[in-house]
């Protein structure tokens, strides 16, 4: 009589960088997962990247490469870990040979947050007086409200969440615009003083959802990954993914989007501005949801032929001068 001997359940590693925001969507993955399948071990390991490392650069001047990705892919292809979770804005749409977008979990609401200092709590954005300090580290948030408000005073802010909060109610600046999907996973919800409509500030290419990235030939894994998978989120994101692609912006550059998604029907909103807010191209195309990928080349093409081409040539020759 021949015995069979079965394997040993598989340990599955999860990479994640070291911060607040980065550990809770981790752990939030990682439980999610364990529900779907109990007999598989899933463990956290925990990485420091170079955007956790520099911190008193603004982004765009240190470069999006990878900036907050790169050691946890080189952790992938060293098979230190087998998946990484990541905020999904920070996950560049060019991947390394040998890894894949496995899954794009549930979105989070994906608009830019308002969080005022106490001095200011009687206030909306469009009535903080002339000259307030606006905190923010991203180039898309500066460009639009540069366009809208040209008499506000921008800082540029770094740290994690906390730190950014305590600059704010230390009196350094006057307001912060931030993700608000980041202040309710933190659930700091209370903060949100408002959200920023669309018409003011669209938001950043896949912001309010994880990616979740894997080695392309971990086809066991592979398969795992599908079960957090959310089919309407992913279509929204590709389609904003091959926009940012097709236009060959980074995560630092003023692009910003917005998605819908009505039936079979995606709607695809995007911007390209100018650091100054004095250039400004919009456009919008709808077309069916499983052509997301077709939908965001499309409209990169319309706004490559209002002049985006050349307001990016200009923001890439300023930050190669580093200035």
């Amino acid at each position: 009589m021949t015995s069979v001997v079965s394997s040993p359940p598989r340990t599955i590693r999860i990479g994640s960088r070291k911060s607040q925001l980065a550990l809770v969507q981790t752990y939030w993955v990682q439980e999610q997962l364990q529900k779907s399948f109990p007999d598989i071990t899933f463990e956290v390991h925990t990485m420091s990247t170079q955007g956790d490392k520099i911190l008193d650069v603004a982004l765009a001047k240190i470069g999006d490469k990878g900036l907050f990705t790169k050691e946890l892919e080189v952790g992938m292809l060293n098979q230190e870990i087998d998946f990484a979770v990541h905020s999904l804005k920070d996950l560049p749409t060019h991947l390394p040979e040998g890894l894949t977008l496995a899954a794009i979990t549930e979105r989070e609401n994906p608009a830019d947050a308002l969080v005022v200092h106490e001095k200011h709590k009687d206030k909306q954005i469009d009535t903080l007086p002339e000259g307030a300090v606006i905190g923010t580290s991203s180039l898309r948030r500066l460009a639009q409200l540069r366009h809208h408000f040209p008499h506000f005073t921008f800082k540029d802010v770094r740290g994690n969440l906390i730190t950014r909060l305590a600059k704010l109610d230390a009196g350094e600046y006057d307001a912060l615009i931030l993700a608000a999907a980041g202040l309710e996973r933190l659930e700091m919800s209370d903060r949100i003083h408002q959200l920023l409509p669309k018409e003011i500030s669209l938001h950043a290419v896949g912001q309010g959802a994880l990616g979740i990235e894997c080695r392309a030939d971990d086809s066991e894994l592979l398969s795992v990954l599908k079960a957090i998978e959310h089919p309407q989120t992913r279509d929204r994101c590709l389609a904003e993914r091959s926009f940012l692609r097709s236009l060959e912006g980074g995560c630092q550059v003023p692009i910003g989007v917005n998605t819908e998604i009505s039936g079979e029907n995606l709607t695809l909103t995007g911007i390209v501005a100018s650091v100054d807010g004095q250039k400004f191209v919009k456009d919008t195309v709808t077309g069916i949801a499983n052509n997301a990928e077709a939908l965001g080349i499309e409209l990169a093409e319309l706004l490559r032929q209002q002049g985006a081409q050349e307001i990016l040539s200009e923001i890439f020759a300023v930050i190669q001068r580093g200035s």
